[in-house]
This record gives structure tokens, C-alpha cells and sequence, in this order.
């Protein structure tokens, strides 16, 4: 696995780590209307998949955080270089399977590869997660717009951060993509989901310049 152990005793967020993992639920999450505009005309006239295009750039921006990348393993940090993403895909009888997505490329050869994986995910239909640390956890509620989500989560706590977003609308001739984020508190801040947040913004713009 590509990660590394964090040195606890030089850690700044010692306190923090050791205060937020003992709470019974240690998540801090929050919802934001984000302007996907040009983003959206840019994928309606290329034809291309909006969810995986929204998908792409939510995982290269949780990947330029670095405390998205940090996980929780036999009570230490780990961090990771790189992280993969895990979708949710729905399925013709009403239910939904995984797929497992890297975003190390550019988003000409991400389209075309995610395509396929995701067909591949539908054809295997599995629901069984492998090794789960070093991934985002990805889903969407696109038949509906929302101001604020509840996500199921484990007990005991994980640390993989879970980012979903549900129907764009448009207001004032503007549309909007309702965006969430939910993360463990031990290891991520409000400063780092707002740097998460402007990164998806950086994300979606260098797309829609395509």
C-alpha cells in the first residue's frame, strides 16, 4: 500500500486526533451549493457521463488535501500518496453495486477508462469492498435537490471521507450542484474542507476549459 505512518509525537493535531476519535460519532460534514454552469454546458455538448466527470474532479481535489488522505489504522495516522475513488452504480433491479476508480490521468483518458470499469462493476455486481483504507467513499442523490444529508456510517467510526452531491437546479440563471462532505474530525479541520471545496471549484473550471 502506498502510505506512510505519521509521527504521533511531532503530530500538531495530536489532541485533537485523540479528543475527536473517542466521541461516538466523530464526523464533521457540511453541504454547499456549488456553480457548475460552464461546467455543465461543457459536458452536454461533448456528450460526455456528468457523473463521472463530477466524480473525476471530486477525486482529484479530496487527493490535493492532504488530510483527505489520512486515515485511521490500529489508532495511528496513516497517510496516503494517493487515493482512489468508491462509486456507488445502480443497477436494473433497484439496487447498486461498487466500482473503484484511480484519477492519476487526465480527464481525456479518465472518461474512456471509468466507461469501462464502471460496465465491468455492473457486470460483477459485487457489493464486496477489498481493502477500503485508501479510498473516498462516492455516491449521489441525483433525483433530488438538498440543503443538508444524513450518511450512514460504521461502528466502530472508519476515516474515509464520503463526498456526495444530489440534483443541480438553477437559480438565477445560474446552476447549482449541491455537494457534500462528510469526514472524521480527528483528522480533518473546517479549514480542509473549504480547501477541499476550492479545489473541486479549480477541478470543474480546468474541465469546463477543455
Amino acid at each position: 500500500m502506498n502510505y506512510r505512518y505519521i509521527d504521533m509525537e511531532a503530530y500538531k493535531r495530536k489532541e485533537h486526533f485523540e479528543y475527536f476519535k473517542s466521541l461516538a460519532y466523530p464526523y464533521v460534514g457540511v453541504t454547499v451549493n456549488v456553480d457548475i454552469t460552464e461546467f455543465l454546458e461543457m459536458v452536454r455538448a461533448k456528450g460526455l457521463p456528468f457523473f463521472l466527470a463530477v466524480c473525476y474532479c471530486a477525486g482529484r481535489a479530496a487527493n490535493r488535501v492532504l488530510e483527505f488522505r489520512q486515515r485511521i489504522k490500529d489508532n495511528r495516522i496513516i497517510e496516503f500518496e494517493n487515493c482512489r475513488t468508491s462509486h456507488t452504480v445502480a443497477l436494473e433491479d433497484g439496487t447498486y453495486c461498487y466500482c473503484d476508480l484511480k484519477n492519476d490521468m487526465e480527464f481525456q483518458q479518465y472518461i474512456p477508462y471509468a466507461v469501462h470499469e464502471q460496465e465491468k462493476a455492473k457486470r460483477e455486481a459485487t457489493i464486496q469492498e477489498d481493502e477500503a483504507l485508501e479510498k473516498f467513499f462516492i455516491s449521489t442523490v441525483p433525483w433530488i435537490s438538498y440543503t443538508s444529508l444524513i450518511q450512514p456510517v460504521p461502528v466502530p467510526a472508519d476515516s474515509n471521507p464520503r463526498i456526495t452531491w444530489g440534483k443541480y437546479f438553477t437559480q438565477e440563471k445560474t446552476t447549482l450542484l449541491p455537494l457534500s462532505v462528510l469526514c472524521h474530525h480527528g483528522l480533518v479541520d473546517g479549514l480542509h474542507i473549504a480547501q477541499f471545496y476550492d479545489w473541486f471549484k479549480k477541478e470543474i473550471s480546468a474541465v469546463a476549459g477543455m
